[in-house]
């Protein structure tokens, strides 16, 4: 008999309401549960209490930006495992760059993505990863006691 498998919760971190409705319809329909949070220190403090699988995080948002929020997030028991998705207009390489030092999954501006792009974008995230095959893990092994072996 099949287990019923666990919805994965997903965190969406956007000021903008109707922004944040579109994404909270098109998530749940996709079969995930969604929190939301208007600010990055809501969004922290959804975190500590339902520990969300993946976090869709926009960057500009009052109270605590998404630059802030991701930085806090890093340093949190647990802060530092789960995926982020940044969905923001700012598209310069600088901002980027800065939400790449903090390990984010990926990066989308949100004028050049359609819902279902950021669908995809989540359901590669969050696929599980595949297990080494055997044969695989038997070469890397013997080639591991060959370098030991110099």
């Amino acid at each position: 008999m099949l287990k019923p498998t666990k919805k994965k919760t997903i965190l969406v971190a956007e000021d903008d309401k109707f922004i944040a409705h579109a994404y909270r319809n098109a998530l749940k329909l996709d079969g995930y549960e969604v929190e939301w949070a208007s600010d990055g220190q809501e969004a922290l403090a959804i975190f500590k209490k339902r520990r969300p699988d993946l976090i869709l995080m926009d960057l500009v948002m009052p109270v605590l930006d998404g630059f802030t929020t991701l930085k806090h997030l890093r340093h949190q028991a647990g802060g530092r495992n789960v995926p982020v998705i940044i969905l923001s207009n700012l598209g310069q390489d600088s901002d980027i760059k800065q939400c790449r030092k903090y390990g984010i999954a990926d990066y989308l501006v949100k004028s050049n993505v359609s819902m279902s792009e950021v669908l995809q974008a989540i359901k590669k995230v969050l696929k599980p990863k595949k297990i080494l095959k055997k044969k695989k893990i038997l070469s890397t092994a013997k080639a591991f006691k060959k370098i030991i072996k110099k």
